[in-house]
C-alpha cells in the first residue's frame, strides 16, 4: 500500500509560523512530483506549492514569498514552511504525490491536516 501522512497542523496566531510535513511509504517518492493543496468548506481544492523531482518549485500567488516547499528524498518526505500566516490561510492542507510507474502515473493523497490561523 502506498500512503502519504501529513503532520504539523494546528492553531497559530496571525503572523506566526507552522511547518507541515508529509511522509510517504510503500514506494520510492524521490522521482515524484510532490505538491501541497489546501481546501476550505465550499471551495475547490487549491494547489499552493509544488516541487518537481529535480527540485524546481512553484507557488500560488496567494502564498508566494511566505511559504516554502522542500523535500528530503532520503526520507520520502516533503515539507511546507509557512510564515507570516494570515487568517485566510485557515484550511485543511493536503499532500499529493504523482508517482511515475511502468504503466503511467499513480496519484496519491494524504488524509489532510488542519491549519487554523486565529487570535
Amino acid at each position: 500500500q502506498v500512503h502519504l501522512v501529513e503532520s504539523g497542523g494546528g492553531l497559530v496566531q496571525p503572523g506566526g509560523s507552522l511547518r507541515l510535513a508529509c511522509e510517504g511509504s510503500g514506494t520510492f517518492f524521490g522521482n515524484s512530483d510532490m505538491r501541497w493543496y489546501r481546501q476550505t468548506p465550499g471551495k475547490e481544492r487549491e494547489l499552493i506549492a509544488q516541487i518537481s523531482s529535480a527540485g524546481i518549485k512553484n507557488y500560488a500567488y496567494s502564498v508566494k514569498g511566505r511559504f516554502t516547499i522542500s523535500r528530503d528524498n532520503a526520507k520520502d518526505s516533503v515539507y511546507l514552511q509557512m510564515d507570516s500566516l494570515e487568517p485566510e490561510d485557515t484550511a485543511v492542507y493536503y499532500c499529493y504525490a504523482r508517482v511515475p510507474g511502468t504503466r503511467g502515473y499513480l496519484e496519491v493523497w494524504g488524509q489532510g491536516t488542519m491549519v487554523t490561523v486565529s487570535s
